[in-house]
């Protein structure tokens, strides 16, 4: 059971999808894609409706340290 904070936690995050997360990075879709098949990028979560990559904005600022771009 999750608790209250943890809920109000989860519905603030907000999650960019693979083509805002390569916008964001300067990169294209399929680099981003093809970093994180080569294990230069962690893994990302999926949603589990559609299996689609998500990105939180801590992700985002985590790659952008591991590119060498961090801001």
């Amino acid at each position: 059971m999750l608790l209250r904070s943890e809920v109000e936690y989860m519905e603030k995050q907000r999650y960019y999808s693979v083509t805002q997360t390569a916008q964001l990075l300067g990169i294209s879709k399929q680099t981003l894609i093809r970093y994180e098949n080569k294990k230069l990028f962690p893994a990302a979560r999926r949603n589990a409706l559609n299996g689609w990559r998500e990105y939180t904005e801590e992700d985002i600022r985590k790659l952008r340290t591991i590119m060498g771009r961090a801001k």
